[in-house]
């Protein structure tokens, strides 16, 4: 997990705390985990049923947190790790997904088979794990790239300066920078 996936967004209306699916899914993937060692071990059996029943009832919990981000969220990550995923399908999920599904729309910002159109909307997310896979990626086109190159959130010109895609003359501008960065440097 990285930590900016630690950083909690606040809703305007609610003044509550957002917990977005890359977060909840982490959970639920680690209790899924500690259920599974559980198994692997012999406590007595009404400590082992106790235990059963307490982390798969988190881990139900998970699962409706996940569905109340997203409707059908466990489906909808399948149909985007399924082999057959077909571009129109990802631009699909990607107009209906909210914001806050950060888990499902990076899994399609880095999906070999995203489209432009699927990455200039991607481009525009506020998780920065998401602009960054649209600035590497091999389809985003150069209007996409040449707007992530202006990002002053985070240095996603780095990305950009060596995606094929980008236009030469502004690749050229952001290598120069870099090479002026460089040279700035002190030498150890």
């Amino acid at each position: 997990m990285r930590r900016s996936d630690l950083v909690q967004h606040k809703e305007k209306e609610k003044s509550a705390i957002t917990r977005t699916s890359q977060i909840v899914f982490g959970e639920r993937q680690h209790l899924l985990r500690v259920l599974d060692s559980l198994e692997g071990t012999n406590p007595p059996i009404a400590r082992m049923q106790s235990e059963r029943r307490s982390l798969e009832e988190l881990i139900h919990t998970r699962t409706r947190e996940l569905n109340h981000i997203n409707t059908a969220w466990d489906e909808k990550i399948g149909l985007v790790l399924s082999a057959d995923a077909k571009p129109e399908m990802l631009e699909k999920l990607v107009k209906q997904a909210p914001e806050e599904d950060f888990y499902l729309l990076r899994l399609i910002s880095e999906h070999p088979r995203a489209n432009a159109k699927t990455l200039n909307r991607l481009a525009k997310h506020p998780y920065g794990a998401i602009r960054e896979n649209v600035a590497r990626h091999p389809n985003a086109d150069a209007p996409t790239l040449t707007w992530l190159s202006r990002d002053r959130s985070q240095p996603l010109w780095y990305l950009v300066a060596f995606n094929p895609n980008t236009p030469t003359p502004l690749q050229r501008r952001l290598r120069d920078r870099l090479k002026r960065l460089g040279e700035s440097q002190p030498s150890k």
